[in-house]
């Protein structure tokens, strides 16, 4: 903590107590706890110091002690110089700010709800919890999208009391432990500390009569099915929000959202890169050779490809705009066919007779020429390694 109150409120040592209140006032409302709640900690400790060094400099008789005393004038040891223990920093506040009740400054500060004012009543409303659910579906379900029925339990907002906790005819009132302020303090020698009131959990309020169906929660689990449209082009991965089918609120909140993760099934034909479509065929020996057509399944049917003449192992023909539809729209990708010749099998003699004789009228480099390389490289090899 700092030990020059003047450089916490940022003024100078003949600062008017008009500028000291003016600092102060700023500060306060900039590391007031409620209006940093993503850095609660950090902002509750800075608050707490600026209240400090405005009590001692906003104070005629301690400002002087601490002008000629210094910062020792008012820690423990310095008590008996009449230093004396800090206040509350959100009395402090309240006195600044005017925290009596109806309309106020705190309206300004805090979005018309009090959220500074101590002895303002909290909201104890929570947003329920956003789930997951895992779906797994098919391929075609992936292409063409559809609806699926899932079935999950959460926890519902429920029924009997509408949320808010509260047997009927009956409804929340003030907390009797931290009079409504939703906060508790002790004080430690000069030090006060200031924590959530542990009966309201820092709401200001409490539930005189528990409602019987869920025990005051304002929640109950329950088995919940709906039916989630998958669009046309999701992959492994795909993310579906669905707003408000997460856990129910507590107290009255909102609920959360239900995410929905894809996970899309392997097919035995077809296989999935980005937007395209890969897909293997087998030709037989004589269409690989001679050229000609054949027919291919697509996800949107059957499909006739033509095979150029002398067509090899491993080639990749392309059917455009036959792959994935885009989520985003515009388009699809397309469909890649990789082509492998199959080696016919289970010959009889004559075939094979014939097939020798083909071989044999086939020997030379114009009908091989992949071979006819290979085999000049390989040579190219075993000259350099004096293989001969």
């Amino acid at each position: 903590m700092t030990e020059d109150y003047y450089q916490t409120l940022g003024v100078s040592k003949t600062a008017s107590p008009e500028e000291i209140k003016k600092a102060y006032r700023k500060l306060a409302v900039k590391h007031h706890p409620d209006k940093n709640p993503t850095n609660k900690k950090e902002a509750e400790d800075k608050f707490k110091e600026i209240a400090q060094a405005y009590e001692v400099l906003g104070d005629p008789q301690k400002r002087s002690r601490y002008d000629q005393y210094g910062h020792e004038a008012f820690t423990r040891a310095g008590r008996g110089g009449g230093g004396g223990g800090f206040h509350d920093p959100f009395d402090i506040f309240s006195q600044v700010f005017g925290g009596g009740g109806g309309s106020s400054i705190f309206d300004d500060l805090f979005g018309g709800g009090g959220g500074g004012r101590r002895g303002s009543q909290r909201s104890s409303a929570r947003e329920g919890a956003d789930l997951r659910y895992d779906l797994e579906i098919d391929f075609e379900d992936a292409v063409y999208g559809g609806d699926k029925k899932v079935s999950f339990a959460k926890l519902e907002t429920c029924s009997t009391c509408k949320g808010n906790g509260c047997a009927a005819g009956s409804s929340k009132v003030t907390c009797r432990q931290c009079g409504g302020s939703g906060y508790i303090s002790t004080s430690h020698g000069f030090l006060s500390m200031r924590q959530a009131c542990p009966a309201c959990h820092g709401a200001g309020m409490a539930i005189e009569k528990p409602c019987p169906a869920c025990g005051g929660e304002g929640r109950v689990r329950a088995e919940k099915s709906i039916q989630i449209h998958i669009p046309p082009g999701v992959d492994t991965g795909s993310r579906l929000r669905v707003s408000g089918e997460g856990e129910g609120g507590s107290m009255g909140g909102p609920s959360g959202d239900l995410y929905v993760v894809i996970h899309v099934k392997a097919h035995e034909v077809f296989h999935r890169d980005g937007l395209d479509i890969m897909c293997e065929v087998p030709i037989d020996f004589c269409t690989a050779t001679l050229g000609g057509e054949v027919e291919v399944p697509t996800v949107s049917g059957k499909a006739r490809m033509k095979i150029p003449e002398g067509t090899q192992s491993g080639t990749v023909l392309r059917l455009k705009g036959k792959g994935m539809p885009s989520l985003r729209g515009g388009g699809r990708g397309d469909q890649h066919i990789k082509i492998f010749v199959e080696v016919p099998q289970s010959l009889g003699k004559i075939q094979k007779e014939k097939l020798k004789e083909f071989a044999e009228a086939l020997k030379t480099e114009e009908h091989h020429p992949m071979m006819s390389k290979f085999l000049e490289k390989a040579k190219n090899f075993f000259r350099a390694a004096g293989v001969f």
